[in-house]
């Protein structure tokens, strides 16, 4: 694998990690475990994930925002928490993946990890808090259930295939660009509409 479909991987785990950090973490290290998923040999970094204790604690991070994800503005809170988390866990699977022995590389796997994973979960994050203010409570699973849905599909396309990371990593980039400019010009309206004290 090269250099550019490892940064291709690296980006995408990242970005999806913006949306559903544990599903990232408990997808590619239980295909690991059970040898569903086999990496290239440049990704043994991320054998860390294969660990039962990582896979457990992934899991019940999963079901756990899994169903908190479905509940009107509790959606919001669990949000707001994830905002220091999210990124965190986006920067350290870009570490994971990118060769641990150029520390270069790892710096700039680590920065741009980051910063990947918290413009994707700005983006949900507005987006859902938008879905909220919907009065009927159908539209925040409709969404919800589309994001796991688009995240599994997108990290499954990323790990079977390293030159698709690339194309992944754009899109979902691009779109959670899109989403906040849309986000940002709807709360300015709103803000601008807003009855003045």
């Amino acid at each position: 694998m090269g250099l550019v479909e490892l940064l291709g991987v690296a980006s995408s785990v990242s970005l999806l990690a913006g949306w559903r950090m544990y599903l990232c973490v408990f997808a590619v290290g239980l295909a690991m475990r059970f040898h569903w998923l086999e990496l290239p040999v440049h990704l043994h970094g991320l054998d860390v994930l294969a660990n039962p204790w990582v896979i457990g604690a992934a899991g019940i991070g999963l079901v756990a925002e899994f169903l908190a994800d479905k509940v009107m503005w509790f959606d919001t809170m669990w949000d707001a928490v994830h905002t220091a988390v999210r990124p965190v866990g986006g920067a350290l699977l870009a570490l994971a993946i990118i060769d641990p022995s150029d520390p270069k590389w790892q710096a700039v796997a680590l920065l741009l990890g980051g910063s990947a994973a918290l413009a994707t979960h700005a983006a949900k994050a507005g987006t859902r808090a938008v879905v909220n203010a919907s009065p009927e409570p159908v539209s925040n699973i409709v969404v919800s259930t589309g994001e796991d849905v688009a995240t599994t599909g997108l990290l499954a396309l990323t790990l079977a295939n390293p030159v698709a990371a690339i194309f992944v990593a754009v899109a979902v980039a691009g779109g959670s660009l899109f989403a906040l400019v849309k986000v940002r010009g709807l709360l300015k309206r709103l803000v601008g509409t807003a009855p003045q004290s």
